[in-house]
């Protein structure tokens, strides 16, 4: 069994030539029967500066109790939130009920202030609701409650909130058995169907008479042109990327395992969602009635004086400090989330095969919310920062702002976002495996991914892509099937297509939630791949025999031969044989590698010290 308790152990043997340097003489030996040792060099003793290559050995899964990491994160979080919530209930009862009256004061000259007027004290805002209530009422009558749109789009949207998770746990059946099957497929529709709608769309645009009034044929033709260039794009994508295809379909495979036998996160995470928008719904009212806050004081303009309403300085602040809270707290639900599912799939993965470990999801949600909500509150503040000074850069793009130091600012902030980027990818994955703090897991995980020639920025990004297609591919068909059923049994006309479209985004939404879990899955298991050869255990056979494809970039295609190096084929905590002193031979080689990687020494110099050590007498050992 994998599952060990967790700890780093600096594994150092004491060397032959230092080992009896000092002992006394045994009384069968002369005093001068052994040369007088010199005394060991600086050269021999190791670099306290130097991280140690052996230090991290023995990562796996903490199973342990866990001590509480970025403690200052958890307290700067919760003064955010304290803040946002003290200052909404101060806003609530500090509200000015006569701040939707405006208009029935008037200024007083005598006091130099508004006051109300007599003759539309009563009447403006009964009539304002009225007139509000009549109007809501004739378009409802009128155009929704006639056609009974509203009623089939109700029903539409209901049935298919429900077939959602029957659809997403059919897919995951599906990509766990048939997954080249569902893969290969899927792939003739990328291409199938948004020729479909292109021609589709053209062809009933141009029998129509008010659309083809309304939109030219030369411009119908540009739309048709533009839309084949873009599916030709797509069948260029498919293409370059074909000799991926085989690997992403075994990667899938053993994602949706992993996923198959964990289906208890499809209950936890969307509790957790569910317990955002909870979350959120106070403060959204918090902000409604933060605009309330204030008083109606006069303004001259032009020589005469008029009633206007003037919010209180500090709501602009509130504002602010209340959406920063609800992004920061949007986010950090997105890491431990993202937390959770590593915790689980982890603990899968070092657990006996073909059985899952008991209340893992409840470890992990435990640990997430617990000892480790400091990493996971850093973890979502860094990504809240790299998002909106994205969307600052990007809008800053779009409005072509000239100057050659704009464009500097822009490529340093790309690169910065970039850095971080680097800094975070498998980090929250490898903190919630070990427990450790953001900085530490984010240092480790680089040195644990370089120490076995595995990428710290690329697993695979094709499965991503094919995960998303398929989804569109099912929700197109849904929503296909959804407008030929209305047509049939309705008379929705034209608005069939506006309730299938909102039935493909629903479903769409759900499958898009369903492939960010398996993406998280897969990269839990490439954390947990490089564990297992960093140490030279097989944990999961059939993860090895796939993972070990991996290339170490996304221009280098790995061969089988040399990226196998690094395991054994042993079982689970199964070492192997080894050298005579008890030296791990795959350490041996995993270091060599990393060095001739990092060195670019040549090739056949690797191949000839592999040959060398295999065939020497005394180093005997099975790869």
């Amino acid at each position: 069994m994998c599952a060990t308790s967790w700890s780093f152990k600096r594994l150092k043997k004491p060397t032959k030539q230092f080992s009896n340097l000092y002992d006394p003489p045994s009384p069968s030996q002369p005093l001068l029967s052994k040369p007088y040792p010199s005394p060991p060099s600086e050269e021999s003793q190791p670099d306290p500066a130097e991280p140690d290559s052996t230090q991290y050995l023995q990562i796996t899964y903490n199973y342990g109790p866990r001590p509480f990491k970025d403690l200052p994160f958890v307290i700067i979080f919760a003064i955010f939130v304290l803040s946002t919530f003290a200052f909404g209930i101060f806003a609530v009862f500090n509200r000015n009920p006569n701040s939707s009256l405006v208009s029935s004061y008037v200024y007083d000259s005598n006091s130099t202030s508004c006051v109300k007027s007599s003759s539309s004290l009563a009447a403006s805002p009964s009539f304002s609701r009225v007139l509000y209530y009549d109007f809501f009422s004739y378009y409802y009558n009128s155009h929704l409650g006639s056609s009974q749109v509203v009623k089939d789009l109700i029903w539409t949207l209901v049935i298919t909130v429900i077939l959602s998770v029957p659809f997403a746990l059919l897919l995951l059946l599906l990509l766990k058995r048939y997954t080249k099957q569902i893969v290969y497929a899927s792939l003739p529709f990328f291409v199938v169907i948004p020729i479909f709608f292109n021609v589709y769309w053209f062809v009933a645009c141009t029998v129509s008479s008010s659309c083809s009034d309304a939109f030219p044929l030369v411009y119908r033709i540009l739309v048709l042109v533009l839309v084949f260039l873009i599916i030709g794009i797509i069948v260029w994508i498919i293409v370059v990327n074909w000799h991926r295809i085989e690997l992403t379909v075994k990667i899938i495979g053993v994602a949706s395992e992993a996923l198959w036998w964990n289906l208890g996160l499809f209950v936890v995470l969307p509790l957790l969602t569910l317990g955002l928008v909870v979350y959120f719904a106070p403060i959204v009212v918090f902000l409604v009635y933060s605009r309330l806050n204030g008083k109606i004081v006069p303004r001259e303009s032009s020589g005469e004086y008029s009633c206007v309403w003037k919010q209180d300085s500090w709501v602009p602040a509130y504002y602010a400090l209340a959406i920063v809270t609800m992004l920061w707290s949007a986010t950090v639900m997105l890491e431990a989330q993202i937390y959770v599912i590593s915790g689980t799939i982890a603990q899968w993965y070092f657990s006996k095969e073909d059985s899952a470990p008991r209340r893992s999801i409840r470890s992990s949600v435990r640990n997430a919310f617990g000892p480790s909500s400091g990493t996971v509150c850093l973890s979502g503040l860094l990504i809240c920062v790299v998002r909106v000074v994205r969307a600052v850069v990007d809008s800053a793009t779009q409005e072509n702002v000239p100057g050659i130091v704009n464009l500097v600012l822009r490529c340093c902030v790309n690169v910065l976002l970039s850095a971080i980027d680097f800094l975070n990818k498998f980090t929250i994955n490898f903190a919630a495996i070990t427990g450790e703090a953001y900085c530490s897991s984010a240092r480790m995980t680089y040195e644990l991914l370089k120490r076995n020639l595995l990428s710290a920025v690329f697993v695979e990004t094709v499965s991503t892509r094919i995960l998303a297609g398929i989804t569109f591919i099912f929700s197109a068909i849904y929503a296909i099937v959804v407008c030929a059923i209305l047509n049939a049994v309705s008379d929705l006309g034209a608005d069939s297509y506006f309730v299938a479209v909102l039935a493909w985004v629903i479903l769409i939404v759900v499958l898009g939630f369903f492939v960010h879990v398996l993406d998280n899955v897969i990269d839990t298991i490439y954390i947990c791949y490089a564990i297992d050869r960093d140490k030279g255990e097989v944990c999961k056979q059939e993860v090895h025999e796939v993972y070990v494809h991996l290339p170490i970039s996304r221009n280098h295609r790995s061969s089988a031969a040399i990226r196998t190096i690094g395991t054994s084929p042993s079982t689970c905590c199964n070492n192997g044989d080894g050298f005579q002193d008890g030296t791990n031979p795959r350490l041996l080689i995993s270091s060599f590698l990393s060095a001739s990687h990092l060195f670019q020494f040549p090739t056949s110099g690797s191949l000839y010290f592999l040959t060398y050590i295999s065939t020497t007498p005394h180093m005997n050992f099975h790869l």
